[in-house]
């Protein structure tokens, strides 16, 4: 390991300091159940910080009287996902940023095995453990799985999960692997990094801002990974339920301002329009199976996405790289892989 490359902070036989930051809104009832995992960190330099973006279920009262020891930050309002971390981690200072949903369940010595590796990796901005479903601990969790990829066309999908088929627990995708981007569910980032690059996208609000905040690192010529050794258990669906049409509005927006702000100028001219005809084809797929308020959804993205278009156009920064030249991505679409050819899981798709 060359130390010159690492933050000054970091010394050889220095335990660096990590805040765990969890975002909180209306979530007391994940407060109570996940954060006792959460306090018994087995880790010497750690602090928990709650972000809480304006909750009105009482969870800041409840923080205040049983965590005393938890830093307590306040939104004045619902920002969302990404600019609420934003606010929150303006007045956090550590060398690393733990970015953890509030109905993610933890153990043992996590943390310790995760800053260890980020210590000895400098290369390596960003990483995940394997996200577990909290629910059914035999099956990866949707949001994150076993660390997440990205096909020519840019659709997410990640090594446990594509589309909706969440797999059972792999040995072989129990290995570190280089990965395209980390989950929002769970993931450390350098801290000096987070602030480098921004932060998360405000403009996403929240779903695949974690995505785009990596393929930006990415493009500067960072890697991101999935640590296959360490496991969180994630409930999922805290804030938005998977089945809820607001769900669909953000993620089929959010992924046309990605790939509007992250790919090469030669690839967007063709992937940009080719993906908005595509999002046409799964909103009549909606209308077929009877669900309105989804083909509804797909029709409000679109329209966002086009007001907003210059807007996202602004903030390309001349960093772009053809997708082809990252780690993490399926050069090949997902969407014929899955739905024509009949492979439903990661191995199946790289195996093809």
């Amino acid at each position: 390991m060359d130390n010159s490359k690492l933050s000054p902070l970091i010394k050889k036989d220095h335990r660096p300091k990590v805040s765990i930051v969890i975002l909180n809104w209306n979530g007391l009832q994940h407060l109570k159940a996940f954060l006792p995992s959460v306090c018994a960190t087995s880790y010497e330099n750690f602090e928990i910080v709650v972000g809480d973006n304006n909750s009105s279920d009482g969870s800041v009262d409840f923080i205040k009287a049983n965590y005393p020891e938890i830093k307590l930050i306040i939104n004045e309002h619902n920002y969302g996902f990404a600019k609420g971390y934003n606010e929150i981690l303006k007045n956090v200072d550590s060398v690393y940023y733990v970015i953890l949903n509030s109905d993610v369940k933890v153990s043992g010595n996590w943390l310790s095995e995760i800053v260890d590796f980020m210590n000895n990796s400098p290369e390596v901005a960003a990483c995940q453990p394997n996200i577990i479903d909290q629910k059914d601990p035999t099956k990866y969790e949707y949001a994150g799985a076993a660390g997440g990829f990205i096909d020519t066309l840019g659709y997410p999908f990640c090594r446990g999960r594509l589309f909706e088929a969440v797999e059972y627990i792999q040995d072989s995708y129990s290995n570190n692997k280089e990965v395209f981007w980390a989950s929002g569910a769970c993931f450390i980032i350098r801290s000096e990094l987070f602030h480098e690059m921004g932060g998360f996208d405000p403009d996403f609000f929240a779903h695949q801002e974690e995505i785009d905040l990596c393929w930006r690192l990415k493009n500067k010529g960072y890697q991101v990974w999935s640590l296959g050794e360490v496991n969180v258990y994630h409930l999922g669906g805290g804030a938005l339920n998977y089945g809820n049409p607001k769900k669909t509005f953000l993620n089929f927006r959010n992924n046309l301002i990605l790939l509007t702000k992250n790919l090469c100028l030669m690839e967007l001219l063709w992937k940009l329009p080719l993906r908005m005809l595509l999002d046409y084809v799964a909103l009549f797929h909606f209308l077929f199976k009877g669900e309105l308020k989804h083909a509804f959804a797909v029709i409000k993205a679109h329209n966002s996405f086009e007001r907003s278009l210059i807007k996202h156009l602004k903030k390309r920064n001349g960093t772009q790289l053809r997708l082809r030249k990252h780690r993490g991505v399926f050069n090949g679409m997902i969407i014929v892989s899955y739905f024509l050819k009949g492979k439903k899981s990661y191995k199946a798709l790289f195996n093809s």
